[in-house]
């Protein structure tokens, strides 16, 4: 909500300067102070959860559509197939995918399509082992077997009749990503990878305002808790679907 309505809650856009009012504490003309050039703090963490939630959002589709094509092919086919890509994805785990990230930021520029691209052509390989394992289970089922036995072709049995029955742990584990890329994104923008002032970036918020923690914490303080707020509800969000899709607990 406070993404779509920004424009409509934040009281200043992300570009306006108070003239004067340098690195001040909140105040009712801003409520979350404003920064070293006099921006209000508030208006950005409200136009913030646009860019967050569009780079958590993106990054994580994007990641769940490689992470499921290449999952499904692996876990359905098997043999050389399933060797060759899990292969290829205990290459990208073994690289700690933030580092890809910064590598990929650093070559093709800083933005937020930049960001998204790097974070989601390296968040794929959980989401790939997930549904291989779901892939290799299902598809030993009885109707599996009925399907093969009328006909039908390959690749209709895997989207057509496994997938819907393997969308639980994908779900959940989509969910519970959205907030790990804001994270990423976070630590991204923090290391001076990410978009780019005037961009309202909450990592890139709390890069600035780490040097200023001792004489304006409110700098750093209120987008750290934006981006802890946000994580914690995409977390509690994945746990509640876990509990509303699993059988088990009915």
């Amino acid at each position: 909500v406070t993404a779509v309505f920004a424009p409509l809650i934040a009281p200043f856009s992300i570009t306006d300067r108070a003239t004067g009012h340098y690195r001040e504490g909140p105040s009712t003309a801003h409520w979350f102070g404003t920064d070293t050039i006099g921006r209000d703090v508030f208006s950005r963490v409200v136009f913030g959860a646009r860019v967050s939630l569009k780079i958590g959002i993106l990054a994580t589709s994007i990641a769940l559509v490689i992470g499921l094509l290449l999952g499904a092919i692996a876990g359905f086919f098997g043999g050389i197939l399933d060797t060759l890509i899990m292969r290829l994805t205990d290459v990208f785990l073994a690289i700690p995918y933030i580092v890809l990230a910064v590598a990929i930021a650093s070559v093709l520029g800083h933005s937020e399509n930049t960001v998204i691209r790097g974070l989601g052509f390296t968040g794929w390989p959980g989401i790939c082992r997930i549904v291989r394992s779901s892939f290799l289970s299902l598809k030993q089922l009885e109707y599996v077997e009925a399907a093969t036995a009328l006909g039908y072709s390959r690749w209709r049995i895997m989207f057509r009749h496994i997938l819907p029955n393997a969308l639980q742990p994908i779900i959940v584990y989509g969910t519970i990503a959205v907030g790990s890329v804001i994270l990423s994104e976070a630590a991204l923008s923090f290391l001076g990878v990410g978009p780019t002032d005037p961009t309202p970036a909450w990592g890139l918020m709390v890069s600035d305002g780490k040097s200023l923690l001792a004489t304006a914490p409110h700098m750093l303080f209120f987008p750290g808790m934006a981006i802890f707020i946000t994580v914690l509800a995409f977390v509690f969000i994945g746990d509640g679907l876990r509990d509303a899709l699993d059988p088990k607990l009915k």
